[in-house]
């Protein structure tokens, strides 16, 4: 007897895009109902992009993380009042910017119900199953510059040969689902909270954001 397979198992968004104009809340509609991979089971919700529609900046991250899961709001826990600062003392107001996430569910490990949700990075195909959405993200809010937080990230949109250490505060030139864009990559700020030196790390990623600021004055 044939088996249905369901449509995670087919690793892409690309099904659940709305068919009419792709607008940010037509976008984020439809998201909310995505079933493109394996990811949803677990999170709460999808947690889309969100800030100006008419942004010139957009910063992309990996995925939402605990807090973002029970809010369904992209940077709203630790690190995401870290960016924020950060962009500030960048000279870049957050509230200009749109952000989003390489892939719109949080995937985690717990050892036992109600325990802690231990954030665990996305792989290659849940990266790419998610794709339609940050491509037609890109395509709605037309942003001159995107900037680049984390590996997940920089592998999602330039490939997998992506180091974050190699590139970061650099200037970048590359054709990103059929659009020419410029980027700027950085670390996530999630990394700054981890660090040693956690001042040093934040100065770093605030002289990285300043390369992006300076493209946009």
């Amino acid at each position: 007897m044939a088996t249905t397979r369901a449509p995670e198992d087919a690793y892409t968004a690309e099904p659940f895009l709305p068919d009419g104009p792709r607008g940010l809340p037509a976008l984020r509609r439809a998201a909310a109902q995505c079933r493109g991979c394996p990811l949803h089971r677990d999170a709460t919700q999808t947690v889309f992009g969100a800030g100006n529609v008419h942004a010139r900046v957009m910063l992309v991250g990996e995925q939402p993380g605990d807090q973002e899961d029970r809010q369904g709001k992209p940077f709203v826990g630790p690190a995401g009042k870290l960016l924020d600062r950060a962009l500030e003392e960048a000279g870049i107001d957050p509230a200009d910017a749109y952000v989003t996430n390489a892939v719109k569910h949080f995937k985690f490990t717990q050892a036992e119900p109600r325990k802690r949700r231990i954030h665990k990075a996305p792989n290659l195909r849940e990266t790419t199953a998610c794709a339609p959405w940050l491509a037609a993200e890109l395509a709605a809010v037309e942003p001159e510059l995107i900037v680049v937080l984390g590996a997940t990230a920089g592998k999602a949109l330039l490939g997998s040969s992506f180091r974050v250490g190699q590139v970061r505060g650099t200037v970048l030139e590359e054709e990103i689902h059929g659009r020419r864009e410029r980027l700027v990559p950085t670390v996530h700020p999630s990394s700054v909270l981890r660090a040693d030196d956690r001042e040093a790390a934040f100065q770093g990623l605030v002289q990285d954001l300043r390369a992006a600021a300076r493209i946009l004055s």
